[in-house]
C-alpha cells in the first residue's frame, strides 16, 4: 500500500514542502479568526521543516498569536507513586527542545506577534489524561508531524504492542526505543543514561485528534521504518508509527536515503 507516499532529493527539499503545507493551514486559520495547533516531535527529523516553517512565517508575515505548540513526549523520572518531567534544562528535556528549537526558532521569524510559554503545551506525565481533555477541548491537532523509530517503529514513546486505543500515558520505554535515542541525542554517555520511562500521546490521541498529520522519514537508518510503514494498510502494533495510516488526511514523507529500499 503505497499511495500517498512523497519521495524528496533530499531533507531540506522535504521541510520545505512541509512548512508550505503547514503554513498554508496557519494562514487559513489566520484569515478565519481561528487558532491553530502544531503537533510536534522533538528530535533530529523534524529540524529541517521547523527551520523551513520558519522562513514561511517570515515571507508570508504569518501571525502566531494564536498558534500552540502541543508536544508528543517528555522523559519522567519517578516522584513517589507519581512522575515528574525531567528538568527542563538537561540535553534531551523535550521541554527545552520545545522552547529552543521550535519556539524560538518560530518567533525570531516574526517581527510582531509570538507563541508565548503559555502556548507551548506538555503532557503532564502527574495527570496525563488531562492531555487528551485539553486538546479535545481546543478542537483538535490541526497538523500534527510524526516520526517513526527506525528500529522498533515507536511513535512518540508509544512502544511495540501499544493498543490502538490506547491515550496520553506514562510508558516504560522499549530498549529499542532507548537505543535508538542515543543517536538522537548524542550526548549520552551510554545506554545507562537513558530514562527508562516517558509521557507520551496514545496512539488513539494521534488518530482521533489529528486533522492532518505527515510520517516523516529520512536517512538511511529509516529504511525500515519506510518498507514497514509503506506497506501498512492500517494501525499494526507491531510498528506503532503505522498509526498515521489511521488518519484520513495524512501522508508518507521520506527522502531519498530512506527510500531507496521500496519504490513509491
Amino acid at each position: 500500500m503505497t499511495e500517498n507516499v512523497y519521495v524528496f532529493d533530499t531533507d531540506d527539499d522535504l521541510g520545505k514542502h512541509l512548512a508550505a503545507q503547514i503554513a498554508d493551514v496557519m494562514q487559513e486559520a489566520e484569515q478565519a479568526g481561528a487558532g491553530f495547533i502544531l503537533g510536534c516531535p522533538g528530535g533530529r527529523t523534524p529540524r529541517s521543516t521547523y527551520a523551513n516553517l520558519a522562513c514561511e512565517i517570515k515571507e508570508r508575515n504569518l501571525n502566531l498569536d494564536r498558534v500552540v505548540i502541543a508536544m508528543m513526549d517528555d522523559y519522567v523520572l519517578a516522584d513517589g507513586d507519581s512522575w515528574q518531567h525531567v528538568p527542563a534544562d538537561v540535553h534531551y528535556s523535550c521541554r527545552r527542545f520545545a522552547h529552543v528549537e521550535i519556539q524560538a526558532v518560530l518567533n525570531e521569524a516574526s517581527e510582531s506577534s509570538s507563541i508565548s510559554d503559555d502556548r507551548v503545551w506538555f503532557p503532564n506525565p502527574a495527570a496525563p489524561a488531562e492531555y487528551d481533555q485539553k486538546l479535545t477541548a481546543a478542537g483538535g491537532i490541526d497538523f500534527f508531524l510524526l516520526a517513526s523509530g527506525a528500529g522498533d517503529g515507536h511513535v512518540a514513546f508509544n512502544p511495540p504492542g501499544s493498543a490502538r486505543d490506547s491515550r496520553t500515558r506514562v510508558v516504560k520505554l522499549a530498549e529499542q526505543t532507548r537505543i535508538d535515542n542515543l543517536k538522537t541525542f548524542p550526548e549520552y554517555g551510554s545506554l545507562d543514561d537513558v530514562p527508562t520511562h516517558g509521557v507520551t500521546v496514545g496512539i488513539e490521541t494521534i488518530a482521533s485528534l489529528s486533522k492532518r498529520a505527515a510520517m516523516i522519514a529520512q536517512g538511511e537508518g529509516k529504511r525500515l521504518a519506510v518498507a514497514r510503514l509503506s506497506e501498512a494498510t492500517g494501525y499494526d502494533p507491531e510498528w506503532p508509527a503505522t498509526v498515521y495510516r489511521e488518519i484520513a488526511n495524512a501522508g508518507l514523507y521520506v527522502d531519498r536515503a530512506a527510500a531507496s529500499s521500496f519504490t513509491p
